[in-house]
């Protein structure tokens, strides 16, 4: 997914938020298991990182776009 407008660049900092958030919580919490938390947390972290990318391709873009004018 390519990020669109400013509007789509706030939501997705919002939910990589949401996504950190959750992985520090899940990352100390005693009631899940070993493996079922490993996998948890590699899940939240590659979304993460899908996210950060698209954040990272839409600033560049924009900063492209503002010195080609």
């Amino acid at each position: 997914m390519n990020l669109q407008s400013k509007r789509e660049l706030e939501l997705t900092r919002k939910k990589l938020q949401d996504l950190e958030r959750l992985y520090a919580e899940t990352e100390v919490d005693p009631t899940q298991g070993g493996y079922s938390r490993e996998l948890t947390l590699r899940s939240l972290r590659q979304t993460a990182n899908q996210l950060k990318e698209e954040i990272a391709r839409f600033e560049a873009h924009a900063g492209s776009m503002a010195t080609d004018h």
